[in-house]
């Protein structure tokens, strides 16, 4: 079919749009990649853009040195690996239970859940109870208050509500309980939603560090996101008390923030292509009913 005048114009204006807005999306990370690499001159004189002046990795150097980086960086690794598995675990059997109609009391379940969402016991009550549990200072203060996102629970529900009844009845038939009808049925057809949960997860996770501010003191404890948020507030160094010299403390300085930022996020730009394709699908399946 020939394409219309109008639609050729159309199709030139919006790629000049969405090039635009791809290009204003990127160009702070990529502003700050550009920092991390730069020499501390140009980036106190504002010269760095899009491309590194003065390239420099002496900071890479000293905070790949530092050792409580590593540290607070496995420990964000254990979180998000233990959070994301419990949430997930939690996540589903909640949505699977309360997509089946027949089940008794599911809509005050579904409504108590919800008034979460939108209520909580406050700051002070949640660390009281955090104490009392004898939690503080453990990893289950940063895994299990947040286990599961109810926001996330709605979306794994309305994608098993969206599953043929059919397929659970042949199951049912063939002998199959509940239990092996979601790990055996469910679960394999749910790959898409499943993948866009655990990006969900891993990324709040990984990002997270408030909990970790409120409930944890020792510093072999913290994730990599406190040792971020204590270089951006100037709370401390960061570093081991003899890992700079002299000669290199300004340039540490000034780009600091932007190596840790970078050093930060790398695991999740890794990770999201591979789910990245179910990201959409999932979010659509378990939003349309």
């Amino acid at each position: 079919m020939k394409e219309s005048i109008q639609y050729k114009i159309f199709k030139v204006f919006n790629t000049i749009i969405l090039l635009l807005i791809v290009f204003l999306t990127l160009y702070p990370f990529i502003n700050v990649v550009a920092q991390s690499f730069s020499s501390e001159a140009y980036i106190n004189s504002g010269k760095v853009s899009l491309f590194p002046r003065g390239f420099n990795v002496d900071t890479y150097k000293t905070v790949i040195k530092d050792t409580m980086f590593w540290t607070n960086y496995k420990n964000t690794v254990i979180y998000t690996v233990v959070g994301t598995a419990i949430s997930m675990v939690l996540t589903t059997m909640f949505a699977y239970a309360l997509s089946k109609k027949r089940l008794i009391g599911r809509r005050p379940l579904t409504l108590f859940a919800v008034f979460t969402m939108f209520f909580n016991g406050g700051l002070i009550p949640n660390y009281v109870l955090i104490n009392s549990l004898g939690m503080a200072n453990t990893m289950w203060a940063i895994v299990l208050p947040g286990a599961i996102s109810i926001y996330n629970m709605l979306i794994m529900k309305s994608f098993f509500e969206n599953m043929p009844d059919e397929l659970e009845e042949a199951a049912s038939i063939d002998g199959l309980n509940q239990y092996g009808i979601l790990l055996k049925i469910i679960l394999p057809l749910s790959k898409a939603v499943i993948a866009t949960m655990i990006l969900f997860y891993a990324v709040a996770y990984w990002n997270s560090w408030f909990s970790a501010f409120l409930y944890l003191d020792q510093k072999e404890l913290f994730p990599v996101t406190i040792y971020l948020r204590n270089m951006i507030a100037g709370a401390t160094s960061g570093m081991n008390s003899g890992a700079t010299s002299a000669d290199n403390l300004t340039q540490i300085a000034a780009n600091i923030k932007s190596v840790t930022m970078v050093l930060t996020i790398l695991p999740i730009l890794t990770i999201y292509p591979f789910v990245q394709k179910y990201f959409v699908t999932g979010v659509m399946l378990g939003s349309v009913k």
